[in-house]
């Protein structure tokens, strides 16, 4: 049983800075937890390793069905995407030990995979952002108040 569920969508320019903090190298996209800028998660990202293997995940995602999920294989882990019906879908993972589900609908979380691309360039502070995700990670904490 999935404790809550946090939802995102990109509908609105503001909305979506409002809750996207950054997408850091690793790659892990920073989010507000329901726009709450002093609750921050690291959702992990979709990694490949060529132009190729990303045409195929994102052409897997995008042929997902209600009920159906996908695998987002990490070195150190896998997190599921799943379809819940035909415009949201909800990224699993754990926030200090209880499984979560991230809501997005179709279009932010297609723009999010694609951010996997070889050539995608980071901003200087979204490189900052994981070296807090490392800093975390010594303190084993998935989610953080400021």
């Amino acid at each position: 049983m999935y404790r809550f569920a946090i939802g995102y969508c990109q509908n609105w320019l503001f909305s979506f800075r409002h809750w996207l903090e950054g997408i850091d190298p690793s790659p892990h996209y920073w989010v507000a937890v329901n726009g709450d800028s002093h609750l921050t998660v690291a959702i992990p990202g979709l990694t490949v390793s060529s132009k190729n293997e990303l045409k195929q995940s994102i052409e897997e995602f995008r042929a997902l069905q209600p009920g159906e999920k996908m695998a987002l294989t990490r070195i150190a882990s896998t997190c599921q995407i799943h379809c819940v019906s035909s415009n949201c879908y909800a990224v699993e993972t754990e926030i200090n030990d209880a499984p979560v589900w991230h809501l997005f609908d179709r279009e932010t979380l297609d723009s999010l995979l694609m951010t996997a691309h070889p050539d995608w360039q980071y901003a200087p502070t979204d490189v900052e952002l994981g070296r807090k995700l490392l800093l975390k990670s010594f303190q084993g904490t998935s989610a953080s108040k400021k």
